[in-house]
């Protein structure tokens, strides 16, 4: 994607961010003790069990660095609550 910004013609590069959400340690899971325990039904052994959300989010930006800065605040504003969760960015050149 161009961008014209002062008479100067600007390459920007497009970028996929994976937004990985996930709740805080001691914040209660019912889903994934639900999926824990049938699992074990079916004769898995498991130590623990986390649920998440992930979003792949495709953008274009200057550098990685800014899409990885795009991305912690949409994580930060709309896709995780801090209150509750963790997240964590991974970007990657499309």
């Amino acid at each position: 994607m161009f961008l014209l910004t002062d008479g100067h013609v600007y390459a920007m590069t497009a970028y996929t961010a994976t937004v990985t959400v996930r709740l805080k340690q001691g914040v209660l899971d019912p889903e994934a003790e639900t999926t824990k325990q049938a699992l074990e039904r079916l004769g898995f052994e498991l130590s623990e069990l986390r649920s998440a959300d992930r979003f792949e989010i495709d953008l274009d930006a200057d550098s990685a660095e800014d899409a990885q800065a795009q991305a912690d605040e949409m994580a930060e504003r709309l896709l995780a609550n801090p209150t509750i969760h963790d997240y964590e960015v991974d970007v990657d050149e499309r």
